[in-house]
């Protein structure tokens, strides 16, 4: 009867991982974002999952191109940032200090704030092209 039970015990443990092998659980996205129909220049895209399972993923967008790989697969809330120099600031109080970039967002909370962003994106086994165009 032992021998029964730990046998049944190996074939359903052996189910579940040949079950989980047989399908990746990563997603690879590229694509590019635009702005009123201009490339955004520098920033970054985030995929934040829904449903609070799994991991997210991201990548920087970069003259308009982006690449997020092992997103996990799933419904995703799509955050968008693009980023733009508006000016310069010493780091430090003294005249050899170097220079750091003061940056501004340029999109709309409605795509780069977490909480308020409307986009969405199902990502799926393997890679996906995403496109996204931005309206002001």
């Amino acid at each position: 009867m032992r021998g029964l039970r730990c046998a049944g015990v190996f074939v359903a443990v052996a189910a579940l991982v040949a079950g989980c092998a047989g399908e990746a659980a990563w997603g690879d996205v590229s694509g590019t974002v635009t702005y009123d129909g201009t490339p955004v220049e520098d920033g970054a895209i985030s995929f934040i999952p829904i449903d609070g399972k799994g991991q997210g993923g991201g990548g920087t967008i970069k003259d308009g191109k982006y690449t997020a790989t092992k997103v996990s697969v799933g419904n995703m809330k799509v955050q968008l940032s693009g980023t733009k120099v508006v000016g310069k600031k010493k780091v430090y109080d003294t005249p050899d200090s170097p220079v750091m970039s003061l940056t501004a967002e340029v999109l709309p909370p409605k795509y780069s704030d977490r909480d308020k962003t409307e986009l969405t994106f199902e990502v799926v086994p393997g890679p996906s092209t995403k496109n996204w165009e931005l309206k002001k």
